[in-house]
């Protein structure tokens, strides 16, 4: 499967950005579908997740309250809604599938099988 994100950019802070991640390729039924992101010198870390079938969401605590993400599965397509952003929100943002054969937290890179090429969010102050 292929993962492509997009919608990343330049927002002055307190504005909002969409991110997409289209899916194509075989058939496309991950059990869950993860954004993470990774500013620079830093590890990559868990922003969101939602469990396909029946979209439950999970978030970080650090933008709970402030990003949506949401999936289309006729679409095979996944979004990040950011509200509020805050320049500590700066990074190059994922999009993962994971098919939840991971025995540990899906809150861990690891627990995904395919990752998109990134898309650059930069807030400014």
């Amino acid at each position: 499967v292929q993962l492509q994100a997009y919608g990343g950019g330049l927002v002055q802070a307190g504005g909002s950005l969409r991110l997409s991640c289209a899916a194509s390729g075989r058939t496309f039924s991950p059990f869950h579908m993860g954004w993470f992101r990774q500013a620079p010198g830093q590890e990559r870390e868990f922003v969101a997740r939602i469990a396909w079938l029946t979209g439950i969401a999970y978030y970080a605590d650090s933008v709970r309250g402030r990003f949506i993400v949401s999936r289309d599965t006729g679409k095979n397509t996944v979004w990040l809604q950011m509200n509020n952003l805050k320049p500590e929100d700066t990074a190059v943002y994922y999009c993962a599938s994971g098919d939840g054969d991971y025995s540990g937290s899906y809150s861990t890179p690891r627990a995904y099988d395919d990752w998109g090429q990134g898309t650059q969010v930069t807030v400014s102050s």
